[in-house]
């Protein structure tokens, strides 16, 4: 059973349980026991289904105008063209490089 926002003209918002039949009903106002007709306020949300897909179906809705994005933000250095990281290659003043840290065994050229 899905719940729906109604306004009512006296107290305001609020929201109750619908049968999906009555929808498009007015409901009873929980203050002043008025009818208060649907109002669109939110998208309504089944009762019956579960924190987890309820919360799926959530971050599918916000995906849609709001995509989710990778922690990397304008000025990162690995993909912004930012400062550049360092190589590891050791430079000798003869013009020799090594790679300390690295395969030992690799020769250079």
């Amino acid at each position: 059973m899905p719940y729906y926002d109604y306004a009512c003209d006296d107290c305001g918002p609020f929201t109750g349980f619908a049968a999906m039949a009555d929808f498009d009903k007015p409901a009873a106002c929980p203050c002043c026991g008025g009818e208060a007709p649907r109002a669109l306020f939110t998208a309504p949300k089944l009762a019956i289904v579960g924190s987890s897909v309820r919360r799926a179906h959530e971050t599918n809705e916000r995906a849609q105008h709001e995509p989710k994005r990778s922690g990397h933000g304008a000025g990162c250095s690995c993909c912004s063209g930012g400062s550049k990281k360092k190589s590891g290659t050791l430079h000798r003043p003869d013009g020799s490089k090594s790679f300390p840290g690295k395969r030992p065994w690799m020769i250079s050229h």
